[in-house]
């Protein structure tokens, strides 16, 4: 049988609206007393049916046109390229990277393993673009020691143990699209006012749908293209500056490795859709002025124009292990931003917390002393 139940919401609250019976051609909204004809709403239901309609439509052809154009990004290597790379593979965690044949990869950047295995290059697409390094290892050298500097917590050993001369240069991959969208959102607004009726305090809240549209251009969304490199350090240590970005030569890759992408463009897609889409809800979302409370009820976005490149960002990082537990420090090569891990030496742990113990607990003491004198004062009187 065929499902024909209809789900009406309230134009005004954007609550369910059901038909009350013997109600005539009016239906009242139960929570905010809005009224309505049965006339405005079949109108209102049909608008919002074209423009569902309408909506699908241009989502389909968004498919088709993205299914054609994900073969825009990147290139082929000539030969006298592929010659001069080598691949690097981990025996231990499989991390595949890429180097000039003057390149030395003496540990895995990734899992701190001393064992990599040489290999000849098996090419993927050609990078379009690339951001150069703009710090050097001594400036990445620098940054470790002083954002492990002054942690109370952090093992005596562990600079030392750390290896800081292991810090290795590597390009990230990274896809970058270009979108233009028409974003089209519906939106529930308040407005809430307060006032006496003789013995009673009031408060009046006004329900809104306010309806926001408008067509936007995002340029450079990144999206990183490598499984292995965690997306939390790479979020972390953006925005990469994109206007000193350069079109790509194997000369900027002398003397630094490279991540092989094991995610292509077409998947890394959704990805970027999904902050476009947190982007233009947060700009309609601005246009809502003069009211108390603003909340998404819906959110539609189609891509009508749009492409990618396929670049390379530079990081400099060090996986170091202690007592067999890996940690990992990343570095934006153009900003010098940097996150990562952090032991905690549980002896020093439970050290400061006894010694927060002996501080508090005296003071503790004449506290609740303190109270105590005051209650038999008051039960005196």
């Amino acid at each position: 049988m065929a499902n024909n139940s209809v789900n009406y919401k309230c134009p005004s609250c954007s609550a369910p609206l059901a038909y009350t019976p013997g109600g005539g051609s009016r239906i009242k909204c139960e929570y905010c007393e809005a009224e309505f004809s049965v006339e405005e709403l079949e109108q209102l239901f049909k608008e919002q049916e074209a423009a569902a309609l309408e909506a699908q439509k241009a989502k389909d052809a968004k498919v088709e046109k993205k299914q054609f154009e994900m073969a825009e990004a990147g290139g082929a290597w000539g030969d006298e390229e592929i010659a001069i790379l080598k691949a690097m593979t981990c025996s231990s965690c499989g991390a595949e990277v890429v180097c000039d044949n003057n390149t030395l990869a003496t540990e895995c950047v990734y899992c701190g393993n001393p064992v990599m295995v040489p290999g000849r290059y098996e090419s993927q697409l050609r990078p379009d673009m690339v951001i150069p390094f703009q710090t050097t290892k001594q400036d990445a050298k620098k940054a470790f020691a002083k954002y492990h500097n002054g942690k109370w917590l952090l093992p005596s050993n562990f600079a030392s143990a750390a290896r800081v001369e292991a810090i290795q240069g590597m390009y990230v991959p990274y896809w970058l699209f270009d979108e233009t969208v028409d974003a089209d959102a519906e939106f529930s607004a308040t407005k809430t006012r307060h006032y006496t009726d003789g013995d009673y305090d009031v408060t009046e809240t006004d329900y809104y749908k306010v309806l926001r549209s408008g067509t936007m251009s995002f340029h450079n969304v990144p999206v990183d293209g490598s499984v292995k490199m965690d997306d939390t350090w790479m979020e972390s240590i953006e925005p990469f500056d994109y206007s000193q970005m350069v079109p790509f030569t194997t000369t900027y890759m002398a003397g630094f490795l490279a991540d092989k992408y094991d995610v292509d463009a077409e998947a890394a897609l959704p990805n970027a859709e999904v902050r476009i889409k947190e982007s233009a809800d947060g700009v309609l979302r601005n246009t809502v002025n003069g009211y108390d409370s603003c909340s998404t009820e819906s959110m539609s976005v189609v891509r009508t124009d749009g492409k990618q490149q396929y670049a390379m960002a530079p990081v400099w990082i060090l996986t170091t292990k202690y007592e067999n537990k890996p940690f990992t420090f990343v570095m934006n090569g153009q900003t010098g931003k940097l996150v990562g891990e952090l032991p905690v030496d549980e002896n020093k742990a439970k050290m400061y917390w006894g010694l927060g113990a002996l501080v508090t607990l005296p003071l503790t003491y004449w506290i609740c002393k303190w109270i105590v004198l005051i209650l038999m004062e008051a039960m005196r009187d």
